[in-house]
């Protein structure tokens, strides 16, 4: 499995970025998908997280009301929409998938990983 992570880039405070994440040689509707960051000598922390078809979701409290997770089954794309972004929301980011019972919303214990996608945000 492989799952390939792309979108991010350098922002201004305020502003949106969205990021995806490809996954190939598998059926993605089979997983459960997290997003991941880890921001330069902090640990890495879970950001949001979702379930299987229209599973349920979580988001990490400092960024619920801005960030949303979201999936396409049809083109194995999971998403995550950034919305008024801040500096502190510099980090890079890992999409992670796991094979999931339907609707398991999974915080750890992810076993695939995309290569990681660094977003910068100015002030």
């Amino acid at each position: 499995v492989q799952l390939q992570a792309s979108g991010g880039g350098l922002v201004q405070a305020g502003e949106s970025l969205s990021l995806s994440c490809v996954m190939v040689g598998r059926t993605l509707s089979r997983y459960a998908v997290g997003w991941f960051r880890q921001a330069a000598g902090k640990e890495r922390e879970i950001v949001a997280a979702i379930g299987r078809g229209s599973g349920g979701t979580y988001y990490v409290d400092s960024v619920k009301d801005r960030f949303t997770i979201s999936r396409a089954d049809a083109r194995n794309t999971a998403y995550l929409h950034m919305t008024r972004v801040k500096p502190e929301d510099t980090a890079v980011y890992y999409c992670a998938a796991r094979f999931a019972s339907p609707k398991d919303v999974l915080l750890e214990d992810y076993a695939h990983w995309g290569q990681g996608t660094l977003v910068t945000v100015s002030s």
